[in-house]
């Protein structure tokens, strides 16, 4: 084994295929993405199926362009990281296949990698972490707080308890005519408005860390569709900024609560949702005039998506405990981490 720690990643839980080259945990030697936006944009989501196919005609080039960019080659690499969980179960496949196959073939361990867990790690390639921190994730697919009390020790504290944050902000944008992704468009039109319309606030007062966007979703829908009916125009400006500020709102009020409850010295956010610049600027001027001593940490844009160079980051935190899998080793489409 070199002196350096080179380990060969993969993640391909949704709609990326990507394989990475990461060193020591914090370096990225090459992160290589296809992303299939374009195909999916026109259904307004990931089909699964279409989502799986394009993995099975993308893997093998990417290995090929991952290994080619950081000039090493299978003799050089410790061990092959794959994400198993959470995603959908075709497209995790397609990734755990090609990297026990690489791993078999080559006689290197295997890590298998929480999804989760890779996004939160993205900010390994930021700054050093300090236990015990915190991380609010927010995803197309999961809205959460979560307590890192060592190394790779995850406990959720507070969840969505139906829409995930991103997954919201997708489904308001078809309503608007916004094509997927639509979280980029929507903080972009959110800048240009007013919040005129103050939609509900959910679950922001209550006695716990949880979260709920589905009543704000229909809200939107609901005013929308009424102002259809009564031939009205709304501006998209406002509802886009009205409708942010309801999602930011929230998420900034329950992260506070979150810190004055479990106090850290470092904030993390992590998921797709992490690249909201008014998502980033609420919880920046929040800390600095309430905590100002809580570092907060986001990934830059390129890693706040899904990629395999996060996965790689935490697999370098697994294989330090000595977290391996075998060749049984399967996709589990629901894997989360546990509750507090």
């Amino acid at each position: 084994m070199s002196q350096d720690e080179i380990i060969l990643a993969f993640e391909s839980s949704c709609d990326e295929t990507s394989v990475a080259v990461i060193k020591n945990g914090d370096t990225i030697m090459s992160n290589i993405i296809a992303t299939q936006i374009n195909s999916h944009k026109r259904f307004g989501g990931v089909v699964p199926e279409v989502a799986s196919r394009h993995h099975v005609e993308e893997i093998t080039i990417i290995i090929d362009d991952a290994l080619k960019e950081s000039g090493i080659s299978y003799d050089d690499i410790d061990a092959v990281a794959v994400t198993y969980g959470p995603g959908l179960v075709g497209s995790l496949l397609i990734g755990v296949t090609a990297a026990k196959t690489i791993a078999y073939a080559h006689h290197l361990p295997l890590i298998p990698v929480n999804h989760m867990a890779g996004h939160i790690y993205a900010a390994a390639f930021v700054t050093k972490l300090q236990y015990p921190l915190l991380a609010l994730m927010v995803s197309g697919g999961h809205t959460e707080l979560v307590m890192l009390n060592g190394p790779a020790d995850f406990s959720i504290i507070g969840e969505t308890r139906d829409d995930a944050a991103g997954e919201a902000y997708d489904k308001v944008g078809r309503v608007l005519g916004i094509t997927y992704p639509a979280g980029k468009e929507i903080d972009r039109l959110a800048h240009l408005g007013q919040d005129t319309f103050n939609f509900p606030r959910a679950m922001d007062n209550s006695d716990n860390l949880d979260f709920s966007f589905s009543g704000l979703k229909s809200a939107f829908i609901n005013t929308v569709h009424h102002a259809d009916q009564l031939h009205q125009t709304l501006s998209r400006e406002d509802l886009a900024a009205s409708f942010q500020a309801a999602v930011v709102e929230v998420l900034v009020d329950k992260t506070m609560t979150a810190l004055q409850q479990h106090p850290v010295k470092q904030l993390i956010v992590a998921g797709g949702v992490a690249a909201n610049q008014g998502l980033r600027e609420a919880l920046g001027a929040r800390l600095a005039t309430q905590m100002p001593d809580v570092e907060l940490i986001v990934p830059p844009l390129r890693l706040c998506g899904d990629n395999a160079a996060m996965i790689g980051a935490a697999a370098h935190i697994l294989r330090g405990k000595h977290v391996f899998a075998g060749e049984t080793l399967n996709a589990e489409p629901n894997l989360n981490f546990a509750r507090a």
